[in-house]
């Protein structure tokens, strides 16, 4: 039997080749010189470690929430997520960490003016599936965190969505575990290339805000290695982010912060990763059996019951429940962290400075219009014709702006707010607002269209809206769905009676076109009325822009689905969040917010993950469901072809084709591998993808190389990966149900390290 060792960036050539990474990032170094890199670092680090007295290995090893430790500090404390003091005699810098993976964020303006370039959500750059645009974010934000005194990101979010409905899906990278791990590692790649450190978060079954603080994820051990922790493992593996932050819920019955066989065994041992591990802000529970069961740092020490890691930790070492050697581990692994990216040796700077603004927003304008979705264009509604001289637009404050998603990810953008809500209750009243950033698409519309007369209405009186549209030569209805951190919306509909509105103006209006802004799924009970639905995600700062170039043609539509869109609220396992009817008035504020959990005696539960690894797509194929768009699909202004293909076995399983741009125009195609054995009937998983640019006629031959994990099962016996000897189907398609071009292939029986 063959053995294959996958240790470190041992397949990060095999990733990048099935995934399409087009770019040379900061981790794609070869496995032996990362490993020396890392040993390097350590060795570093640990002398540092031997220099230091117990009162300052202990300073390290638990941070300060800025907002609420003042006086604990005699260095500024800027208004931010975190703060840990450095150690001038030895050059420990002193670390400022800030809010996240979609820009700088300034959730309710805590840093007064402080403005920064807001990317579209992270759901968006996933439906690029182009690691060269989430790297591309990854540097421009990270070089605004450096700009902006800050030298530790929490970003690298990389939850796979289990839950159409979850409130933070916006933040994560859709269900795939090869798309998300794969665009996470380039999106950290690019934070630290500025010398400093990314997160990669939330380790681990992060999947619902309901109870977040409370819930236990139950799932087996198999079926966790192959779906949520395979996302994080590639993501370590081509990122090499600094830390990992460990999440709120429990796993398994143990809290994700305590939990050893996710931090000691599969992390620190299996990976063998070198950095730290710190905690999410209110997720720490004891001192004793967090820091013996892997947890480095304890974050944001004033949002827990007690600084654990601070007068407890030091106690617990005197007694000899944590050992010493434990302690220099914890603060040998923060420094390794920091001296790895860059952090430790590049310190934050003595004054702020201005970024360049007007560059960083063209980076978010490009990342927009790579992940919008085209999701149906019948008749060829768009782009609009040169012939529609009177065209209606509606709703979706698009006169303004467009929306963001809430919570510790809101970046404050530049230009400003136009529409800030505060909110009044929930789980997130006390740290997010509805806001919106100031990029109106009615403003963009009517610039790209000079000769056509675009009107707006908010839609609020109906039948005004009604005759208008009537009356138009087309209707464009912007529909919103706000989502956020500590809360998940209770059903799939779009509020606030959009769909009645939506189907009004399709009744009356043949070329009516549904623009979405949404965290994630809605249903669309109007969707065989309206010809033409476009889902532009949360569009960021040049996002009305973005919207109106693919709209008018001026960019061919390329973005493909993340995730599954449903056809009914029956379709998801869980069709509605789990254990909402448990938690009402204070225990639900309480058990979405740190700080209101600290005051709150609440009670565990559990949720218990019956798909296993077969998330979103692959729990449709095995349920034999037909969703409403699927995973991977995306429409254009031009036609793709794949012709000639040759699928090879034997020990790397792959797919050479022809791709061939059959249309009038230049446009970007996604051409998808999906693979199963033939015995058994598992769904079938994305084993590569990549995006290709041609022009008209054009045609290119390309290459396929099935990442070997996604082929392989993992096998809790070995324990390790296992592929089996035998026949394995091999499906190349434009999305996840595209079965048109099936072949099978012959593979030899292999077996991988965990």
């Amino acid at each position: 039997m063959l053995q294959v060792a996958l240790a470190g960036a041992a397949t990060v050539a095999a990733i990048q080749t099935g995934a399409g990474a087009q770019t040379t990032t900061a981790s794609a170094t070869t496995p032996s010189a990362a490993t020396a890199a890392a040993a390097q670092a350590r060795a570093r680090a640990d002398a540092i470690v031997a220099r230091m007295t117990q009162d300052e290995k202990l300073l390290l090893v638990h941070g300060l929430f800025p907002p609420m430790a003042a006086g604990k500090s005699a260095n500024e404390l800027i208004p931010s997520a975190g703060h840990i003091d450095g150690i001038p005699r030895l050059g420990v810098p002193l670390v400022r960490e800030s809010d996240a993976s979609l820009g700088v964020a300034n959730q309710v303006e805590q840093r007064k003016g402080d403005v920064a370039t807001a990317l579209p959500s992270s759901l968006a750059t996933a439906a690029s599936f182009d690691p060269r645009i989430a790297r591309a974010g990854g540097a421009m934000i990270g070089s605004e965190a450096r700009a902006k005194r800050f030298n530790v990101l929490l970003a690298g979010g990389v939850n796979l969505t289990r839950d159409p409905w979850n409130g933070r899906n916006f933040e994560y990278l859709g269900e795939d575990p090869l798309l998300a791990g794969t665009l996470a590692g380039a999106h950290i790649a690019g934070v630290q290339s500025n010398r400093i450190v990314s997160t990669v978060k939330h380790l681990a079954l992060n999947a619902q805000e309901t109870g977040r603080m409370v819930v236990d994820a139950r799932i087996g051990e198999a079926a966790l290695r192959m779906s949520d922790l395979l996302a994080f493992e590639i993501a370590i593996e081509q990122g090499r982010p600094g830390s990992v932050m460990c999440a709120y819920n429990k796993v398994n019955g143990e809290w994700a912060c305590e939990n050893g066989h996710l931090l000691n065994d599969v992390l620190k041992r299996d990976w063998g990763y070198p950095g730290w591990v710190m905690s999410d802000w209110g997720a720490v529970h004891s001192t004793t059996r967090a820091a013996n069961a892997g947890l480095d740092q304890q974050s944001g020490q004033e949002l827990d019951k007690a600084p654990y890691f601070g007068a407890p930790l030091r106690a617990a070492i005197d007694q000899g429940a944590v050992s010493r050697r434990r302690l220099d581990d914890m603060v040998a692994r923060y420094l390794t962290g920091l001296i790895q990216t860059g952090a430790y040796d590049t310190p934050v700077p003595a004054a702020a400075t201005i970024p360049p603004y007007a560059r960083n927003a063209d980076v978010a304008q490009r990342a927009a219009e790579a992940g919008i979705v085209l999701l149906k264009n019948q008749g060829d509604v768009l782009p609009i014709a040169r012939t529609a001289r009177r065209i209606v637009v509606i709703g979706g404050n698009a006169d303004v702006g467009v929306l963001s998603g809430g919570g510790s990810s809101q970046v404050r953008s530049v230009g400003g707010a136009p529409v800030e809500t505060p909110l009044a209750y929930g789980g997130s009243a006390s740290f997010a607002r509805i806001t919106y950033h100031a990029s109106s698409p009615l403003a963009a519309l009517r610039k790209a269209l000079p000769g056509a007369q675009v009107t707006w209405l908010d839609g609020r009186n109906f039948n005004a809206t009604v005759d208008a549209a009537k009356g138009a030569d087309m209707a464009i209805v912007f529909a919103t769905q706000w989502t956020t951190e500590a809360d998940d919306v209770p059903d799939l509909r779009l509020p606030d009676h959009q769909d009645a509105l939506i189907a009004a103006i399709a009744a009356v209006q043949p070329r009516t076109v549904a623009v979405l802004e949404t965290g994630g799924p809605v249903l669309m009970p109007w969707i065989d009325q309206v010809p033409a639905v476009v889902e532009a995600w949360y569009p960021g700062q040049r996002g009305g822009e973005a919207i109106a170039n693919i709209l008018t043609g001026k960019v061919n539509p390329s973005g493909r689905l993340p995730i599954t869109f449903p056809a009914a609220a029956s379709q998801p396992v869980r069709p509605r969040p789990v254990g909402l009817d448990r938690l009402t008035g204070l225990d639900a504020a309480a058990a979405a917010d740190p700080g209101a959990a600290s005051t709150h005696a609440l009670e565990s539960f559990p949720v218990d993950y019956v798909e296993g690894a077969d998330v979103g797509y692959r729990w449709y194929e095995r349920k034999r469901m037909t969703p409403l768009f699927p995973f991977g699909h995306g429409l254009g202004y031009t036609r793709f072809a794949y012709r000639n293909p040759v699928v090879t076995g034997g020990r790397t399983l792959s797919i050479t084709f022809d791709v061939v741009n059959t249309g009038a125009r230049t446009g970007a195609d996604v051409p998808q591998m999906y693979v199963a054995r033939e015995a058994g009937g598992a769904p079938m998983r994305l084993a590569g993808f990549m995006r290709v640019t041609l022009k008209p006629g054009e045609s290119r031959r390309i290459t396929l190389t099935a990442e070997p994990r996604i082929v392989a099962d993992y096998d809790v016996r070995l324990p390790g990966w296992r592929i089996d000897a035998g026949r394995y189907r091999v499906a190349l398609g434009h999305d996840a149900a595209d079965r048109t071009m099936v072949s099978s292939t012959t593979l030899e029986a292999a077996t991988m390290k965990p």
